[in-house]
């Protein structure tokens, strides 16, 4: 029996703190995903007000939820508070396991992200995974017995300090700069022109269409080889999905880039020779005098190198009146705000380009590396 809660010991401890670490080197990518499923939840009715609430929580529950996850598997394996660590993993499992069900069953959310982005997990095998951790850790409960601590004195309290500072620290550092391991499609090396299109295997979805017409007041409905005469007028046209396809999303499906006309100038930016810079600007808050210095640097250094440089942001009006205010003549790009939060972890996410592929990226407190 040791032995079996030992093994059992060591699955649960070590897959918690995997789990936790991989999401730490992304932070921002499990805020994200926490706000897709209180955004769901709210438009679903489901108690809208709290979960507007926590929508607008969600970075820093991601960040508590990441360490939690690591320290509680480090408090496991390390023995200590065995009966309280059992327990609040206990909970957390039966958390996460409703949310691997929900993604599963709902089908109103693509994945959980519970390795991050890095390791994707398709529904079923993350609810598979949740139910085997779950199995594993109510067998733990029942022999807690056998759960010593590792060491004697201070070692396991200070191993669960150790781990609370680690993860702290971590998250802290990549939050400032960016993921330690890019796992995007925004990463160094990356053609983003190429990532737009349709993958070559792609198996399109199937529909089934029905046409309404009507005549005399009276509404037909129609399949598409047998359409009326001249004489109906057509109303409304049904579509129905008959069989799902597969692999038919492009990696980058929402990155689009229009000028102050409103033209779409996605082509012909990314596909310009030579290298050029994207600055890529979410939004602008209190703590662009951060990085406003080296921004200026920035600019006068891609005068001189002749690179073009690009605002890219999803709030074009503000983004205008601060950059014509402090550097005139700088092209303002407007893209989407949930292609920026993917391609820019940090706000904001310098990127080196030449034609469409990416050379480098570096977060606002790094511009300065982008000078040198």
């Amino acid at each position: 029996m040791k032995i079996s809660v030992t093994i059992a010991r060591i699955i649960v401890g070590v897959l918690f703190i995997f789990s936790g670490l991989v999401k730490a080197i992304d932070p921002l990518g499990l805020t994200y995903k926490m706000q897709e499923f209180f955004e769901v939840w709210g438009r679903e009715g489901y108690a809208t007000i709290m979960m507007n609430w926590m929508y607008n929580h969600s970075f820093l529950f991601s960040i508590i939820m990441i360490a939690l996850e690591v320290v509680l598997g480090v408090a496991l394996l390390a023995g200590f508070y065995k009966k309280l660590t059992l327990r609040l993993l206990l909970w957390l499992m039966i958390f996460f396991t409703f949310l691997t069900s929900y993604v599963l069953f709902s089908g109103k959310i693509a994945t959980c992200g519970c390795f991050g982005d890095c390791i994707p997990l398709t529904p079923i095998q993350t609810f598979t995974k949740d139910i085997i951790l779950l199995l594993l850790i109510i067998f733990l409960l029942f022999k807690q017995q056998y759960i010593l601590p590792v060491g004697k004195g201070f070692l396991p309290l200070v191993l669960v300090l150790l781990s609370i500072m680690g993860v702290s620290m971590l998250q802290m550092h990549v939050l400032q700069h960016l993921p330690l391991t890019d796992c995007l499609p925004y990463k160094k090396g990356n053609n983003l022109l190429e990532l737009r299109k349709m993958p070559p295997n792609a198996i399109p979805d199937q529909f089934e269409y029905i046409f309404v017409y009507q005549k005399d007041g009276v509404k037909k409905e129609f399949t598409p080889d047998k359409l009326p005469d001249s004489t109906w007028t057509y109303a409304d046209r049904k579509q129905t999905l008959i069989k799902k396809g597969s692999n038919n999303v492009p990696k980058i499906n929402d990155f689009s880039l229009t000028d102050t006309t409103g033209a779409d100038v996605t082509e012909s930016v990314l596909g310009q020779e030579g290298e050029y810079y994207l600055f890529f600007l979410k939004e602008l808050d209190e703590g662009s005098s951060k990085w406003s210095g080296d921004f200026t640097a920035l600019w006068q250094k891609s005068k001189q190198q002749k690179r073009p440089l690009y605002i890219v942001t999803a709030d074009k009006d503000k983004a205008t009146v601060f950059f014509n205010t402090n550097n005139n003549g700088i092209p303002i790009l407007t893209c989407d705000a949930t292609a920026i939060k993917t391609a820019a972890r940090a706000n904001p996410t310098l990127f080196l380009m030449k034609g469409p592929v990416v050379q480098n990226k570096w977060s606002w407190a790094d511009i300065k590396e982008a000078l040198k």
